[in-house]
This record gives structure tokens, sequence and C-alpha cells, in this order.
């Protein structure tokens, strides 16, 4: 790796303030040349601040940021890429009409003489160059619609590239990618690091920043508690350091009966999800594995009413369920946590009085008029039971951290009366803190008789929660785990489709 006793970046005595809160309070911190440097923290802590700061986006109430030796003020997002200072934003900037070398040239295209027209070829050739070494395969023509998230990654790395970034700040850069893809985006970010590039990786998965990260900077509540060599470290170590306070690690806890809450036969939609069939039982939290594209979302979604099946029954409590309604499954009792929260499962602009009331206003209306004192108490107690902060019910609920909105929205299905509650990947994008309290809240939850089937695509997870895993693999279930068969090797065996040739693997049915 190519370090010197230099620093690439300087951040020193950085502070914001925002009227009466202190968002970030004294932070300082050295990158060094050519490094990986992890920047970690609850939601809350800072981070996204501090991020701003550096983009230009933000101008820091205190502190100074300087590059290569050289103070940076008051520069301005413009400012900030002239010192080579380059973001890659963790819902990614691009125009998607546009072909992969206009958004690379966005702001500052290259024109034929006279200066009028665009020189939509030397575009593409620049961008060609640019991208060859990185991923040769993007085509610059391409509308970036059509690219995988991964390689729309890839063009805005390569962008920062063409315009000399020095340093190239990543925000939770695999929130949407494979294992696979993130294989491939270490092994990018190892080569950046080698041609001296300094990179500050953002992420709430550990694993990842162990991984790629050489040290380390954590914040807690605006202000710098560590700088740490991840060499020297643990996960625990840090995750301490980062909530402060040990988390343990809780042990699996069953609140599962024989009394059969949802039964579904046979649930077809496509070559998306094939003849699914299982049971979930009341207080039971049935897990979803498998490899992206396997049929894990779109199985959630039939049985939430949002697609309508091709074929299959769905019984709730016994009686059939109307298949591709989403009102008539609400009215049955089931609740759907979407995959994407921020597009699909909060309104962020209303308040988080209003985003819990979204699926019940029946309950707080009479003769057409919302009772709002009847709904702000139901709202403000929701938040208790959930310690969902800051206790605000009238704050809009697009200012709350990924964790809290989660809670809001399971307040949502708790006040419409949901018994059955569909989560898809309850913990992206949240925080190890935040994720802890969203374990224990399932646990909570099925105690109290609720029924929960989990999709997540982190198999810590998936063995933390689950009293069965349901395993799928190309649209179908390739298999069901009780607890005790449960573990990351069992699943993988399932999730990954076998040659003619090798050993089937068995497991006991779901039902």
């Amino acid at each position: 790796m190519t370090t010197s006793s230099a620093p690439r970046l300087s951040l020193d005595g950085i502070g914001k303030i925002f009227g009466t809160l202190r968002a970030l309070d004294g932070v300082s911190m050295d990158v060094a040349r050519g490094s990986v440097h992890g920047l970690l923290g609850e939601n809350g802590a800072g981070k996204s601040t501090l991020l701003r700061i550096l983009s230009g986006v933000m101008e820091p109430t205190g502190g100074i940021v300087s590059v290569d030796g050289v103070r940076v003020a008051g520069h301005g997002p413009l400012g900030a890429r002239r010192a080579g200072i380059a973001m890659i934003h963790q819902e990614l900037q691009h125009v998607p009409e546009l072909t992969v070398a206009q958004n690379m040239f966005l702001g500052r295209p290259l024109r034929m003489a006279g200066g009028l027209l665009v020189d939509r070829r030397a575009q593409e050739r620049a961008a060609r160059a640019a991208l060859a070494p990185l991923d040769a395969s993007i085509d610059p023509a391409a509308r970036i619609n059509t690219l995988k998230v991964a390689q729309r990654q890839i063009v805005e790395i390569a962008r920062a590239l063409m315009e000399d970034a020095r340093i190239i700040a990543m925000d939770e850069p695999t929130s949407s990618l494979t294992p696979a893809e993130f294989d491939r985006l270490a092994i990018l970010i190892r080569d950046l690091a080698a041609r001296g590039v300094s990179i500050i990786y953002v992420s709430h998965k550990m694993d990842e920043v162990f991984r790629v990260c050489d040290r380390a900077t954590i914040l807690r509540d605006g202000r710098k508690v560590a700088d740490v060599a991840l060499a020297e470290t643990t996960e625990a170590e840090v995750v301490s350091r980062m909530v402060g306070r040990e988390l343990a690690q809780a042990e699996h806890k069953g609140f599962a009966t024989d009394a059969v809450a949802l039964d579904v036969e046979n649930l077809s939609r496509g070559t998306a999800v094939r003849g699914a069939s299982f049971q979930l039982r009341r207080g039971e939290v049935l897990g979803i594995s498998g490899l992206v594209g396997a049929g894990r979302t779109e199985l959630l979604r039939l049985v939430a009413g949002v697609d309508r099946p091709d074929g299959g029954t769905i019984r709730v409590d016994g009686r059939p369920l109307a298949l591709g309604n989403p009102r008539k499954a609400i009215r049955a009792g089931l609740g759907l946590l979407p995959e994407e929260r921020k597009r699909d499962g909060i309104v962020a602009r209303r308040s988080i009085r209003s985003n819990i009331a979204l699926s019940s206003m029946k309950r707080f209306s009479r003769a057409g008029f919302v009772r709002r004192r009847a709904l702000a108490a139901e709202s403000l107690k929701l938040m208790r039971d959930m310690n969902l902060r800051p206790l605000d019910v009238e704050r809009p609920i697009g200012q709350f951290s990924g964790g809290n909105q989660q809670k809001a929205i399971i307040g949502r299905w708790i006040a419409a009366g949901a018994r059955i509650l569909l989560f898809d990947e309850p913990t992206r994008g949240i925080d190890v803190g935040a994720k802890a309290e969203i374990y224990a809240l399932i646990e909570r939850l099925a105690a109290e008789g609720r029924s929960m089937i989990v999709v997540s695509s982190e198999l810590p997870e998936i063995l933390r929660v689950s009293d069965r895993v349901l395993v799928m693999r190309e649209g179908a279930v390739a298999g069901i785990l009780e607890r005790d068969a449960i573990s990351e090797e069992a699943i993988v065996a399932l999730a990954v489709p076998q040659s003619a040739s090798a050993p089937s693997h068995s497991s006991r049915s779901g039902h």
C-alpha cells in the first residue's frame, strides 16, 4: 500500500451547529495517502454531516479542512472537486435517461470547435478510457439506468478519477450489492489505494470495514471517541466504542406455538416464484434466505397482496385470503415492511404521527374528520413502547435515523392491529445499536403472539432471529430448516444451485 507520513487529508477541529443542536464538536481526523480509512458510528453520530462538509455541500461552524497540507476554505462542491475530493453517495447521483458518458461529463461537457455543440464521440472515447482499468465491459453509450448498481458505482469512481480525485469518500457503498459484487468492489478499492488514492469508507457492516480498511475514526454524538488500527482491535471493541456500551450477544429465544397463523400452498408467479408452500405458526419467526434473485422479495410481496400470483392459495387463521389485494391482506392482519424503506415505506416529509396512522386512519376518524388528539396520543404511546427517538410526534419521519424509521413502520402495523408482520431486509442501512433494538423488538412481538417472516441477505441475522429458515433457490423452496438444523453451511448448501453430479442436501419439511 502506498502510504507516507504526511496525511493526504487532514480535518482539524471540525464543528457544526444547527440552531441549538451541536452536530459535530471539534472532530479531527487524518487520512494517510493510499489508505482506506473507515468512518464509523451509529446513525446520528455525525458521519453524514462530516461528509457533507468534506464534499463542500455544507460549511463548518469551525475547523480546518486541508488536502496535502493546503487549506481548503469556503470551497463549496466545485472547490472540493478542484481540491481532489470526490463523493460516492449511497443513493447514486445519476440522470437515469442519459448515457454513461453523458453522466460522467455532467456539468463539464466536451464541446466541438466553436464551443456550441457537445462532442459526444469525444466524451465516449474519454469515458471508455477512464472505465477500461475498472470495468472494460461497461459501454459508455449505454443508458445508465440499464446498468447494475455495482456498475453504476464504478461509473462514479471512474468519473472521480477523471477529475483527478485524490480522496474518494464512499457512503454505504454496498447497501444494494450482492456478496460477489462486494468482493469485486473490495479488490477495486485496494487497487485504487495502491495507486495512491485515499478512500474514506462509511459502512455499518463491520465485516466489510475490517476487510477493506486500514484504520478507522469512530464518532459518537458528534464527537470523535477513537482512532483505531483495525488490525489491532476487534469488532466487539469497535462496536462498544460506537455505542458507548457493550452489546450483549443475545441468544435466540423461541415463542412459536403449534397453531398455524398463515398457510401458503403452491404460490406461483411466472419464474420468480414457483410453487411455494409453507406454514407460519403463531409466535414464530420464519427466516427466508437465498441468493439475490432467488425470489425472496417476490414471495413476500405475493403474500402481502402487493403482486397478484398466477396460482396458489393463502389462508390466514384457516380462512382463505383474497390474492393480489393489499387492502384485504391488511384487514386480515398482515403488514409489510418493504425492502426499499425510503421509497415504499414512508412519506418522508410527513410527521411521524401521520406515518404511523397511514394504515389505520379509520380508527382515528369520525364523520370524516381525523381525531388528532387520539392519533397523537396513540403515536406517542407507540414511540415510547419502541424507544423511538427523539420523542416528537410532529417531526417529519425523514429526519429520523433509519432504525427509528423502521420502528415507526412497525408501530404503524401494530396500530393497525397486524398479527402477521412481513419484514424485507429489516436492518439494511441500520447501525449495530439499532440492529440490536430491532432484534429485541422482533423477539418481543413474537412473545406477544405475533408471527413474523424475515427476509434477510445477512446470514448472521437469519441465524439470530429465526425459529425456522425457508431457503429459496431459483424461485422455488429448496428446503426448510428447523431450529436445531440451522447453520450458515446448511443454508448455503440449499441456496446454491447444485450440479447434476453433486449430492443432494436434505432438509426437513416446513409442515
